[in-house]
């Protein structure tokens, strides 16, 4: 790949995420409306592949977030440092008491099982984080004097608020003047848009956001919905005429925005909770269209934060250098490994996740 990244020596940072981090609720092998406890976790699409670009491949990376400043906001601090992700960039918002004004964002998640599906319900209203504006990050100061090899945001933040979509642009921008790379992933939930306008919206503002991008991400869905590209015949599976509409589908990015040097989607056929058919697809005008490993019956434990370890492991190999079709392989990789165990972020290696990208299987290493 011939992406210009700026050397490690001239940075701080490999890595800096933008978006929410939730303290995640987690009841394990039960249901939320019956548990009388839960396991807690740190979580965020942003933040997650920063930490896994930490955590797994060893990177130097940083959060810019906002909390409130409270005991759950240091419990969340507590749970990324424990992750290795630099706290110097949150910014702490004074807590007025009973949230009224500035609360933490909460995720309650149970994992589904066989025909029962995962579900999530977060309580993220005022948010410490969704009220971060422009103005409120110098911008310059982190991408031009402390130096960021790479930028990685996406549509879960920007949808937050009016905002916190005006601070995504803020950051791209800034991130482009100083030769920072920028990541995106569309990440579409109709939730977090159902009341501000729907897709019409979400569209209006990816849109917006897209012309400052180096790596576009999402899946089969999101480019539609985020994007406005209809494109028939995409679906989740391999079949010659999905990779027809994918290959279609990423011309018609490409021609809207040539700025984009990469784009890569997951592909996920969802049999049960428990058993998902896992592959990944990425395109570079000079690479073309390259698959990953297909993985069909792939076993899983909990779902979330696939995509988010897809991202980082893409991003891992193109850090390294590594052609696309290696990077999208580590992606595919460590998205599966991370979805065999719980919570959100990874807890795999890099060691583990070479190992199955390079075709190894999952006997007792001793």
């Amino acid at each position: 790949m011939s992406l210009s990244i700026r050397p490690a020596t001239e940075c701080r940072y490999d890595v800096v995420s933008l978006g929410e981090v939730m303290l995640r609720l987690d009841p394990g092998e039960g249901r939320i409306r019956t548990a009388r406890s839960f396991r807690a976790w740190e979580g965020g699409g942003e933040y997650n592949v920063a930490r896994g670009l930490r955590r797994a491949f060893g990177l130097r990376g940083a959060v810019v977030t906002a909390l409130a400043d409270n005991e759950i906001g240091r419990l969340v601090e507590d749970l990324i440092m424990q992750g290795g992700v630099d706290t110097d960039l949150i910014r702490w918002a004074p807590y007025d008491g009973i949230g009224r004004e500035v609360r933490n964002g909460l995720n309650f998640t149970e994992r589904g099982f066989g025909v029962r599906g995962a579900v999530g319900v977060s309580d993220r209203g005022l948010t410490a984080a969704s009220q971060l504006a422009p103005g409120d990050v110098d911008w310059d100061h982190l991408f031009g004097v402390l130096g960021v090899r790479w930028l990685h945001t996406g549509g879960i933040f920007a949808a937050l608020s009016e905002t916190s979509a005006d601070t995504v642009l803020e950051a791209v921008t800034a991130a482009k003047r100083h030769g920072t790379l920028v990541s995106y992933d569309l990440n579409y939930r109709p939730s977090l848009w159902r009341s501000i306008g729907g897709q019409a919206k979400a569209q209006d503002v990816n849109r917006a956001i897209a012309p400052h991008v180096d790596v576009m991400i999402g899946n089969e869905e999101d480019f539609t919905a985020s994007l406005g590209f209809e494109v028939e015949g995409v679906d989740a599976s391999l079949s010659s005429l999905a990779i027809d509409g994918f290959r279609s589908m990423i011309e018609t990015a490409a021609t809207a925005f040539p700025n984009f040097q990469v784009i890569a989607t997951t592909l996920r056929t969802v049999r049960s909770a428990t058993i998902n058919d896992w592959g990944a697809l990425a395109w570079s005008p000079e690479s073309g269209l390259v698959e990953a490993t297909h993985r069909e019956g792939l076993e899983i434990m909990d779902r979330v934060g696939g995509g988010d370890s897809f991202a980082s492991g893409l991003i891992y190999g193109l850090l390294d250098g590594q052609p696309l079709a290696t990077a999208v392989e580590y992606g595919a990789a460590h998205g599966a490994l991370a979805m065999t165990t719980p919570g959100d972020t990874t807890m795999v290696t890099k060691n583990e996740v070479l190992k199955l990208a390079a075709g190894g299987g999952a006997r007792v290493d001793r």
